[in-house]
């Protein structure tokens, strides 16, 4: 079955030189993340031509209308992926930030635990509507560094939970400003969420972890 389901955009991030399309759905207050997975059944990742919205990028805080299935490819850990199905994004409205506080929740670590990874076979020790992939995060301090070959990443202290170092950040609207010296708020809300399974080396041990991403920055 399917449906035009409304989500609060809370994240547009790069995938793959393409885009990960996630929010909270209207109707349920859960995260959905759009998946194209019948074009990339490896990752989802969402193409331009799907994602526009009269013509433009979907932006943060933007209510999105998108006509969605209701299942969709989990990768094996994921659990908030519903299928794209044929049809126009349409944008019906924008909301505040102080709007969205409310989806933070209550957790005391930033997606499952303090580290800067999570194992995928952590993910598939719980129940399946436990696999948290996306978080909403008030962020109290937070300070950005580039490396020479890594990109932009970020330091944050939450306001709840404790911090998180180096965290690849994947907002193409925040590394744009960056690129051009600018200097990001402490108080914000950032939407954390895990890549996809990889290893970072060669001579990495074990099984390749989803690292934690700063997916989407919104400034308060």
């Amino acid at each position: 079955m399917s449906s035009i389901k409304k989500i609060i955009c809370l994240s547009n991030s790069w995938k793959h030189h393409e885009r990960c399309i996630a929010g909270i759905d209207l109707d349920t207050s859960k995260w959905i993340r759009p998946v194209c997975d019948a074009l990339y059944p490896e990752d989802g990742r969402i193409p331009k031509k799907i994602r526009l919205v009269a013509g433009r990028e979907p932006q943060l805080l933007d209510i999105l209308a998108i006509p969605l299935s209701s299942i969709g490819q989990d990768f094996g850990f994921e659990c908030e992926n519903l299928s794209v199905l044929a049809g126009d994004w349409q944008c019906v409205g924008r909301v505040e930030p102080n709007a969205v506080f409310k989806y933070c929740g209550n957790f005391s670590e930033i997606l499952h635990n303090r580290g800067k990874y999570v194992n995928p076979s952590y993910l598939t020790s719980l129940p399946f509507p436990k696999r948290r992939t996306l978080q909403l995060v008030h962020v109290v301090n937070f300070s950005v560094e580039k490396g020479n070959s890594t990109g932009w990443r970020g330091i944050i202290q939450s306001a709840n939970s404790p911090g998180l170092t180096y965290a690849k950040i994947t907002d193409p609207v925040l590394i744009d400003k960056l690129d051009f010296g600018y200097q990001p708020k402490n108080n914000c809300l950032v939407t954390m969420s895990l890549s996809m399974p990889y290893k970072p080396r060669p001579d990495w041990e074990g099984e390749a972890p989803c690292w934690k991403l700063i997916s989407a920055v919104i400034e308060l």
